[in-house]
Parts: C-alpha cells; sequence; structure tokens
C-alpha cells in the first residue's frame, strides 16, 4: 500500500488505464449507437459493464504477479522469506490488497462511467456480488499460476504478470454472445469460468435475470483451477527453496 501511494506507475495502472478504456471503447460504441438509431441502449451498458467487470479478473491477476515481480527487482525476495513470513501469510496478503485495490479500481471507473454514459454497474442489482467473487476467484488463480512460474523461471517469463490473463480473454465472451464464436472457440470457452459470469450478466441485461447454473459451473470451474494453481505455486516455491532463492533472478 506504501508503494502504491507513492508509485505513478501503481497509480495509472488503478486510474489511467480503465479511464482510457472506458473513453475508447465507450465512444466507439456511442458513435456506432448513432450509425443505427434503433438499437440499444443496452449495447452501451453490455461493453462498459463488461470492462468494469473486466478490471476485477485483471487487478486480482495484476496485483499477485506484479508484487511477486517487484521483490524479485528489488532484490528483496530473499531478505522476505528468511523472515518467519509463511507462503500461505503471502498468499492471504496478496489476496486482500487485490481485493482493495481492485475495489478502489472499479469505485472510480463505476463514477466514470455514470460520468460519460449514465451506466450504472450498480443496476446488475444482487447479482454484482456474485459476479465479482467468481471474477476475483479466476483473477487470483491466474495470478497464482503466474507466480508459481515466476518462483520457478525467474524474471525470464516476467511478461505472463501482464499477458497471461489475455489467454483467456477471447474466450471469455467480454463484449459480445458466446455464440458468436467458431464452434471449436465455444467448447474451449465451457471450460472458462468467466465465460459464464458475462454470458450472466448479458442475461441480467437484457432479461433482468440470470440462469443459476451459470454462476454454480463457474464456481466449481473456478475452485478446482484456484487449488490447481495453489498446489502449483507450493510446489514451485519448494523447489525454489531447494535451488535457494537467491537464484531466482
Amino acid at each position: 500500500m506504501y508503494v502504491f501511494k507513492h508509485s505513478i506507475n501503481r497509480m495509472s495502472d488503478a486510474f489511467y488505464w480503465p479511464t482510457i478504456d472506458l473513453l475508447l471503447w465507450g465512444l466507439t460504441v456511442s458513435y456506432a449507437k448513432s450509425l443505427s438509431p434503433t438499437s440499444s441502449q443496452n449495447v452501451i451498458l453490455m461493453v462498459v459493464s463488461g470492462i468494469l467487470l473486466w478490471l476485477v479478473v485483471w487487478r486480482g491477476q495484476y496485483e499477485i504477479s506484479v508484487n511477486l515481480l517487484e521483490e524479485l527487482w528489488s532484490r528483496n525476495l530473499i531478505n522476505m522469506f528468511v523472515s518467519p513470513l509463511k507462503l500461505s501469510e503471502w498468499v492471504i496478503s496478496t489476496v486482500l490488497l487485490s481485493f482493495i485495490k481492485a475495489f478502489a479500481s472499479v469505485i472510480f471507473a463505476s463514477f466514470v462511467a455514470y460520468g460519460l454514459y449514465k451506466v450504472e454497474i450498480f443496476s446488475f442489482g444482487f447479482y454484482l456480488i456474485p459476479f465479482m467473487i467468481l471474477l476475483f476467484m479466476t483473477g487470483w488463480w491466474v495470478g497464482f499460476f503466474v507466480a508459481g512460474l515466476i518462483f520457478r523461471y525467474g524474471t525470464r517469463v516476467e511478461q505472463f504478470a501482464w499477458s497471461m490473463i489475455y489467454i483467456i480473454a477471447p474466450f471469455s465472451v467480454i463484449y459480445y454472445p458466446l455464440a458468436i464464436l467458431p464452434s471449436w472457440a465455444q467448447k474451449i470457452a465451457m471450460f472458462v469460468p468467466t465465460s459464464y459470469i458475462f454470458e450472466g450478466a448479458r442475461e441480467v441485461i437484457y432479461k433482468g435475470t440470470v440462469d443459476p447454473k451459470k454462476l454454480l459451473i463457474s464456481f466449481v470451474l473456478n475452485s478446482i483451477y484456484l487449488i490447481l494453481s495453489l498446489i502449483f505455486l507450493k510446489k514451485s516455491f519448494d523447489k525454489t527453496l531447494e535451488k535457494g532463492l537467491v537464484k531466482v533472478l
């Protein structure tokens, strides 16, 4: 949190880039809507809410993987784990930190979205709670998987801290319905927990309700992936201890 307050890079990630995304995508959709007067306001709501909900996934993953990278960049990894700090305590702290920062980013972006397009993320009502929880879970298991890779291979794979989450983005159907994907991509999307959330969000927008099965499937998939990612993280950390933390560069 201290670094966050004093880092322009961290502040821009949390507030600047979400604002740019809202401006670019929102204005693009507004222009497309002006070309088709019969199009619904729901189109803008669908795209803008997609940006806000994806922000939860992004922040959840980013805080875990980049926090570990910063310990490597500052040569502080050995100092951190030579202390009585347990790996489980580090996991819990990064999860809490990602929640706090994601919450701040989403609240800020929600005000921007309302000011620019009169879009209210809270129009999802009660469904916003399970959506947020499940999206956080996705961000966490991706973040822990990347952290495991970093423990194993060091800064050689640091690019995954920014790019790994976008591997599942096309299959998450953030801005478009699942049916628009090719049949092979739809089969992959069935194993991507975020696809059920964004499909469910569109159901809320157009029907006012969501199929509970979508939430259940997303939760089961997220739980499996989260457990597997934590196992991978623990094994990677143990392997790193065998080699010596000084080797992680």
